[in-house]
């Protein structure tokens, strides 16, 4: 570098250096914590503005003159009318520093509370949760939000059962500051309900009875926004359509009627590509191909190709609409996989019919499976020709239309083979899993997870290697490997040694409780505990782990990082990590 190249990096650094620094405010604010302490920040000027660049004594202090009013205007959606605030700004260098403390004071509480609904809808039931709610009760601390949230459940809740005339003929707080007391007065009146009216469909996607059969409503019936919605959800995840539009027209107050139109376009066959990495399957990806509307009579076909470094699979699913076609569905399953698990190599190749179903809150599956399959645990290579009936249930949100489950609350499934039935190997295997998200306190939740597996086979090298169950992993009992849990057999090499192989067990049992923290930002971390193992026998050991968790909920992606200790063997912490698209 030349000498003047030098001289103009020294002149650079040195005007960097010399760059004026710019005044902050710093502030500490004490006596408020959780939401009003938030709020009370939220409204301050001097919070607002602290990193301005143009800050001024005269700034300053027009914003610190505002303090007491902001703050008081904070506190008041949180009963507290008349806090007391003392507050004090001094220079510091070039900086600002603003004290502030704050006594919220004696709250104002609910005195008397009425709540009055009348007209044709008042004695239907459907404000019967208002009329129990506990939001607003006298004697409770005033809150604004909870009145708001009142307000504006009677109305949402007149609306959307199509008493669409409703109006607050009252709707008062009354506070008395010096008395810290407050009445609330609210009065609806429902006005007459109103009806579906006439449905006008314009589409040529599929025939107009099947198109009849996804409606949630029909004519006569009372107007619902829940209904209309759950429609349009309906025809939304059937996938037939595009440009799809379910909209309400006027509302006639002669007829009591509020017409209904549907227009919707043809939607486009689909090539999707996914990848995805996982601490069990390392990196995986997967191409599809999906053509929602093979016929007018919706029948449907998806196909997918996928890799990982477990398993390789290409499938192809064809599905015939029946009864509720949002829900039901008749379907024909060919699968070609190869896979690994553990020491366990497994090959399958079937053809499974199933039926699908759902009554109330429970979707049922059943299903004939047509496999042959080929298991080599380094034991014994063996090949199997099955059928194998088996009935799935598993417990569905409240409105259920038919989307995909990522979680079940409850699934239980059996099935078997019989050599009764033509098939090589006779087995009968119960499989149960269950998970349930409990709120404890705001921001905060108990994840329980439960799975077990039992088999019942005369002997255990009858059982494909399909139907093995294997522990550890991911979704498993975390601080250990990808199905590294199971039981072992000792098998002579061919140099005359003896290696342990692990070729999967006959049983299998699992729980997890997780502690979870809601964090900004869509963040959560997480602190857990997992217990399990696959075993041939009923009372051999279980495996125990513990760790720590941080959920990343990111557009498309959703990333989750576990630290797993296993607990029951020496070892070190093991990191699991799953990367997956948003589905």
């Amino acid at each position: 570098m030349t000498h003047w190249s030098w001289r103009g990096v020294s002149v650079l650094l040195l005007m960097l250096l010399q760059t004026p620094a710019f005044a902050r405010i710093v502030i500490d604010v004490r006596g408020v914590s959780g939401p009003e302490r938030e709020n009370v920040l939220t409204f301050l000027s001097v919070e607002r503005n602290k990193d301005r660049r143009d800050l001024d004594a005269d700034t300053v202090q027009r914003m610190f003159n505002r303090i007491d009013e902001e703050i008081g205007n904070a506190l008041r959606p949180f009963g507290f009318y008349a806090p007391q605030i003392e507050s004090a700004y001094r220079e510091e260098g070039q900086d600002w520093r603003v004290d502030i403390t704050i006594t919220p004071g004696t709250p104002v509480t609910l005195e008397a509370v009425n709540l009055t609904i009348e007209g044709p809808g008042a004695d239907s039931g459907i404000f019967d949760s208002m009329r129990a709610q506990t939001m607003l009760v006298a004697g409770n601390r005033l809150l604004h939000a909870d009145y708001d949230r009142v307000r504006n459940e009677l109305t949402r809740i007149a609306e959307s059962n199509g008493y669409l005339d409703a109006r607050l003929l009252q709707n008062q707080l009354l506070v008395d500051a010096d008395a810290h007391t407050a009445r609330v007065d609210l009065r609806l009146s429902t006005g007459d309900q109103y009806h579906f009216g006439e449905v006008t469909i314009q589409q040529s996607v599929i025939r107009p009875d099947l198109m009849e059969r996804f409606l949630r409503f029909r004519t006569g019936e009372a107007y619902s926004t829940d209904l209309l919605l759950r429609t349009q959800f309906a025809l939304d995840d059937s996938l037939y359509f595009a440009n799809l539009e379910v909209v309400p027209g006027a509302r006639d107050p002669e007829t009591l009627s509020v017409p209904i139109s549907i227009t919707a376009d043809r939607g486009r066959r689909r090539l999707t590509f996914s990848l995805g990495y996982g601490t069990d399957t390392a990196t995986r990806g997967t191409v599809g191909w999906i053509d929602s509307r093979v016929n007018d009579r919706g029948h449907r076909f998806r196909s997918e190709i996928r890799a990982s470094s477990i398993q390789r699979s290409a499938e192809a699913r064809y599905d015939i609409p029946i009864g509720d076609p949002a829900l039901e569905k008749f379907s024909l399953l060919a699968l070609v996989q190869r896979e690994e698990r553990a020491d366990v190599q497994t090959v399958e190749n079937s053809l499974t019919p199933s039926l699908t179903q759902v009554f109330g809150r429970w979707q049922r599956v059943i299903s004939l499976g047509l496999t042959h399959t080929t298991t080599d645990d380094g034991a014994l290579n063996s090949t199997a020709n099955l059928l194998v009936p088996g009935i799935a249930f598993a417990r569905v949100p409240q409105g259920f239309l038919g989307e995909t489950l990522f979680t079940r609350p409850f699934f239980i499934e059996l099935k078997g083979s019989h050599s009764a039935l033509g098939s090589d190997s006779d087995f009968l295997q119960l499989h149960i899993q269950a998970e349930r998200a409990i709120a404890l306190w705001p921001k905060w939740s108990m994840l329980l997870r439960a799975e077990l597996g039992a088999s019942t086979v005369r002997n255990f090298e009858e059982l494909p290697g399909i139907y093995r169950f294997f522990a550890g992993g991911d979704r498993s009992v975390r601080g250990f490997g990808y199905d590294s849990l199971s039981p072992e057999v000792q098998v002579l090499q061919p140099d005359g040694s003896i290696a342990f192989k692990k070729t999967g067990g006959r049983h299998l049992a699992i729980g997890s409780a997780e502690l979870v923290r809601e964090l900004p930002r869509n963040l959560a971390i997480s602190a857990f505990v997992d217990a399990g193992n696959a075993f041939n026998e009923w009372g051999d050991k279980l495996e125990y782990s513990a760790g720590v968790g941080m959920r990343f909920r990111l557009p498309g992606i959703s990333l989750g990082i576990d630290i797993a200790q296993p607990l029951s063997q020496n070892g070190s912490p093991r990191l699991h990590l799953n990367i997956s698209p948003q589905l």
